[in-house]
């Protein structure tokens, strides 16, 4: 497999402001995403052209470079708002690829707000891809609630509360089926499927587990204070990602 690894980082970031610089554990954020590329890279044969930092921030590109990463694409503004998604930004960075001639036969995406992730994690998600051949594989933990068990919806005309799948009988968790959430940390896309469609109309993805200390995602405030205290108490050596 020849990759296009995008690591995204707008400046933007609103429930942890400047949060892909911002130090956690004494280094910025985006480093530990930045190691893992270029882990995944040196395992997959390509050098550091197939590492692409998507960002509209000056001071995200500078601490990257700081880091040795060279940035030389640069993600459009009107693709670094609250509104843009995902695919969009995927699409112009492959297009930008492209046409600096960097071949590449699918997608990894690494979002910063995975520290935890490792490059093993990737590769066993690389690997279920490249056995598969699927439009997608993606790295799940095991869901918090779950719809068979423990999730509810309320009813639209008289607001009591059903369960959301199921008859509602069950009565132990583990007869429940399993249930998964994508945990943020790994997204290995067929660049064919990104480009024909949304990712959530991929007909075929399959996922591939990892354990709930490594699915730590940063999205609020109480996600870092979550991982840094996993760092302060051993959990988690970030020197030997």
């Amino acid at each position: 497999m020849t990759p296009l690894i995008i690591i995204p980082a707008r400046g933007g970031s609103k429930g942890i402001p400047r949060k892909n610089i911002k130090p956690l554990a004494g280094r910025p954020l985006i480093g530990y995403s930045i190691d893992v590329a270029r882990a995944v890279a040196s395992q997959c044969g390509v050098d550091e052209r197939h590492i692409l930092l998507s960002t509209d921030d000056d001071e995200i590109a500078a601490t990257a470079e700081a880091l040795g990463l060279p940035t030389p694409y640069r993600r459009p503004d009107v693709l670094a708002t609250d509104r843009a998604g995902s695919r969009e930004m995927m699409l112009d960075a492959m297009d930008w690829a492209q046409a600096q001639a960097i071949d590449f036969d699918a997608v990894v995406l690494l979002q910063p707000t995975s520290p935890f992730r490792t490059a093993e994690d990737v590769a066993g998600c690389i690997a279920l891809y490249e056995r598969e051949h699927p439009d997608m594989a993606v790295s799940v933990k095991e869901a918090s609630a779950n719809p068979y068990y423990n999730c509810f919806e309320a009813d639209p005309a008289t607001g009591a509360l059903h369960i959301s799948k199921g008859d509602g009988l069950l009565t132990r968790r583990q007869d429940a089926p399993k249930a998964w959430e994508f945990n943020g940390a790994v997204y290995i896309i067929r660049p064919e499927s990104l480009r024909a469609m949304p990712m959530g109309d991929f007909p075929r993805r399959l996922p591939y587990e990892m354990p709930a200390l490594r699915s730590v995602d940063l999205d609020t405030p109480l996600d870092w204070a979550v991982a840094e205290a996993l760092i302060a108490n051993g959990a988690f050596d970030a020197d030997q990602q």
